[in-house]
């Protein structure tokens, strides 16, 4: 049966590009799990979007001169433009800055204000005497009192990783003009945590059995040692949604609180703009529906325990507040499969230090497969993992290259040329034809059942394991020789082993979306594996914002074994990757050195 999955995915902030990190980080693995359950013909909806009002999107536009709008939708295009380039098949990726999140957003507050959960109290706040107003976090700069790290944020460490009381940051000094703050009170809205504490923690024990440890321990951990303590959900900004209560103009909710709720405000855009009304309720109030959340590590407490809270503070009154129906509660995760980080060339990456591969950088030298391929092989699962330049070389020539592109390639090459452009016909299989069919064919439970469960390191490898025992089925077989002395064993031998290689172009699909789209055709089919995407502009009340759209309908691919028959038309391949030069390790890392001094 057909199950909605929702593939919620991080939302980048509009301050900076994206590198290689960040992509291997949330945005790939979404990607090859999205396309994947869509394979399996479940209703898939990955959504996401720009974070369009996070405090670091202020201080880039204060630090140009430019308005906040102006900076956001800059570097919004330019996200739509590599996840394009990357083949991230987002259902809609969007902004926060729409009507829409901001009315779902509203409604988040006011379903959790209504049910208790909110509470207000005058607290002090870093206030910048120069500027003449009160400063975000993010905008304060100190030394962390628990670990010493001499640039943490005021609410957050990210050496340590700790969440921090900002009031008790030591030395703080103003990122805007480096002046010293002072501590001024001012009123927020709270969220009372601490009353939800019981229910987060056995909604996650309820999952311990198939979180990752390095997500569920690290929470229930924290939770354990520190509990949850109430946190401020308004802030005094200019910039941001509105507190929808009387006496609260110039105060917004807070962006940790409301850029979370894109998840659900992104499928009720998605449903309007397809004119689809209700059907977002498919994957937000359905209890059979799947939501699984990609993010990196430095934002699991965010997903794993806050956002459960709120989503369990709304009960049923987010219903009746937003659409005016009682008894329908929002479902809750049902994973959080969140990756570590990925260094570089054995240093951390660093967008201020401009160390980092840069997405669009990359994809103006090499294609996206190889991209996907490399971040995926070395994905921080469990761990940190490190980019390194020479490992990128030898993967691509050593696996992409040899295991993979030149079994399709030569393959394919051979049926054109000795079995007029057709699949051959191969008579009676033997015993070696059908063991190596149905290893592949086993493919379609192995790594299937590794993707399900988001362990994508292993479900590549497990493909490309069978794409190796192809090979070595054709050292056996050896049709290229056999062609000159029995035509009938080569035309058993190449039949079979375009089979597999049918399968295997579904299997890596996920992965490698472009170049088995092109094999796709090669192998004389019509119909794409998967659907397009396009970008729309769309009109509302706070003026245009662009959005990304997935049209699955022309898509053909299914998450089954081959039906390729005899005498199927092919077509003559062209090579699926490219061979790199062993220079390229040296001229990226001089690349690297050269681009970080300036």
């Amino acid at each position: 049966m057909s199950t909605p999955v929702l593939i919620a995915v991080a939302w980048p902030y509009a301050n900076a590009e994206i590198h290689v990190g960040n992509i291997t980080g949330a945005y790939l693995p979404a990607d090859i799990v999205a396309r994947y359950h869509r394979l399996k013909g479940n209703r898939v909806l990955m959504v996401s979007g720009t974070d369009s009002h996070g405090t670091p999107v202020t201080l880039r536009a204060d630090a140009e001169g430019k308005p906040v709008e102006e900076v956001y939708k800059r570097f919004h295009q330019s996200f739509l433009d590599l996840f394009q380039k990357a083949g991230l098949t987002y259902d809609l990726f969007t902004t926060t800055h729409t009507e829409n999140h901001f009315k779902v957003a509203q409604s988040v507050f006011l379903a959790l204000l209504k049910n208790g959960y909110l509470y207000t109290e005058v607290r002090p706040q870093w206030y910048s005497p120069s500027l003449r107003r009160f400063l975000p976090d993010r905008y304060i700069e100190g030394t962390c009192y628990i670990c010493g790290d001499e640039h943490a944020r005021s609410d957050q460490c990210d050496k340590c990783g700790n969440v921090l009381e900002p009031e008790k940051l030591i030395n703080p000094r103003s990122k805007v003009d480096g002046s010293t703050p002072e501590l001024r009170e001012t009123v927020h809205y709270y969220l009372d945590l601490s009353k939800l504490e019981p229910e987060v923690a056995r909604f996650l024990r309820e999952r311990q059995h198939y979180w990752r440890e390095t997500v569920c321990n690290q929470t229930l951990g924290q939770i354990e040692s520190e509990g949850l303590k109430s946190r401020p959900i308004t802030r005094d900004l200019d910039w941001g949604i509105p507190v929808p209560v009387e006496g609260w103009e110039g105060k917004c909710l807070y962006v940790w609180f409301e850029a979370v709720i894109g998840y659900l405000s992104a499928p009720i855009e998605w449903a309007r703009l397809h004119g689809l009304g209700d059907a977002w309720k498919d994957w937000w109030v359905n209890p059979e529906s799947r939501t699984i959340y990609f993010i990196g590590k430095d934002n699991i407490f965010f997903h794993a325990a806050w956002w459960p809270a709120q989503l369990l503070g709304m009960g049923e009154t987010f219903m009746e507040i937003f659409a005016g129906e009682k008894g329908q509660k929002l479902v809750l995760p049902y994973d959080v499969p969140a990756n570590q980080f990925m260094n570089l060339e054995g240093d951390k990456i660093s967008g201020s230090r401009n160390w980092a591969v840069w997405g669009h950088d990359f994809l103006s030298r090499y294609d996206p497969d190889p991209l996907r391929y490399y971040l995926t092989v070395n994905m921080p699962e469990m761990r940190d993992t490190d980019w390194d330049w020479e490992d990128f070389y030898k993967r691509n020539n050593d696996e992409l290259v040899a295991t993979w592109g030149n079994l399709a390639n030569r393959v394919l090459s051979f049926a054109v040329k000795h079995f007029e452009g057709k699949v051959p016909e191969p008579g009676a299989l033997t015993e070696l034809d059908e063991e190596i069919l149905r290893k592949v064919e086993s493919g379609f439970e192995s790594v299937g059942a590794e993707l399900e469960a988001v362990h994508l390191r292993s479900a590549l490898g497990s493909a490309m394991a069978l794409a190796t025992e192809v090979n070595r089925y054709l050292d056996q077989t050896a049709p290229w020789k056999e062609i000159k002395t029995d035509r009938q064993a080569a035309a058993r031998a190449i039949y079979t082993a375009l089979r597999c290689i049918d399968n295997l172009s579904v299997l890596l699909s996920p992965f490698l979306p472009f170049s088995s789209e092109k094999l796709h055709q090669y192998f004389g089919y019509e119909k794409p594996l998967f659907g397009k995407q396009a970008t729309r502009t769309v009109q509302d009340g706070l003026g245009e914002h662009t959005v990304l759209l997935y049209d699955p309908d022309d898509a053909a691919g299914k998450w089954q074994p081959s039906a390729l028959q005899p005498g199927q038309p092919l077509q003559a391949p062209q090579p699926l990757f490219k061979k790199l030069d062993a220079s390229i390790v040296e001229e990226e890392r001089a690349r690297l050195r050269a681009q970080r001094k300036s």
